[in-house]
């Protein structure tokens, strides 16, 4: 199996798509690399690319209140995104891209060996869960692939431009939160 070291060494390098031609900086991926919770967005955005660390930008300060609303933060959880350079004018990242890009993705995932992943936003959960997922309609729905527990959540984003969404996004939260001390007792997501 590929290393951590490895497998950025190689993301970082990569020329698979044009999304390399106008990147800043690889966005490999952040947090804590045993975690028992995955968070996985779309792509990152201009500050993002900027800083090369996904959600830092105001979707990623919305992330930060959203994780410490069930007693987590970033070094609890990791968070990474389906493709690792930033799409021109923060576009949903083409099919093409997503291709070239989720061999990353998927390795990174073998290294954490999640128990919970979390998609963030209906891109996400198009690629994880079902290329039909409506994000209106089977937000906080669980789904199990290869006994990995797969949920998503509206992204930050949608959030910060439609507020309404937020009251149903807290109950997503709190079945999450659930989730994770039926699934993970035992693990770092222990309430401080």
């Amino acid at each position: 199996m590929v290393t951590w070291e490895a497998l950025e060494t190689q993301c970082r390098q990569c020329r698979n798509c044009p999304l390399s031609e106008t990147r800043r900086n690889v966005v490999f991926g952040v947090g804590n690399r045993q975690a028992d919770v995955l968070f996985i967005g779309e792509g990152p955005g201009e500050q993002e690319d900027l800083r090369g660390e996904p959600f830092v930008g105001p979707a990623g300060q919305l992330l930060d209140v959203m994780l410490s609303v069930i007693d987590l933060d970033r070094s609890r959880v990791y968070i990474a995104n389906i493709v690792k350079c930033r799409p021109p004018r923060n576009r949903d990242p083409l099919n093409l891209e997503q291709d070239a890009c989720i061999g990353y993705l998927r390795a990174q995932t073998a290294l954490i060996k999640p128990k919970i992943i979390v998609c963030l936003g209906r891109i996400a959960a198009m690629r994880i869960i079902d290329p039909k997922f409506r994000i209106t309609k089977q937000h906080g729905l669980w789904f199990d692939k290869a006994g990995v527990q797969i949920t998503a959540l509206y992204h930050p984003s949608a959030l910060l431009r439609d507020p309404s969404k937020r009251p149903e996004t807290f109950v997503d939260l709190k079945g999450i939160q659930e989730k994770i001390k039926h699934l993970c007792p035992d693990s770092l997501f222990r309430p401080f």
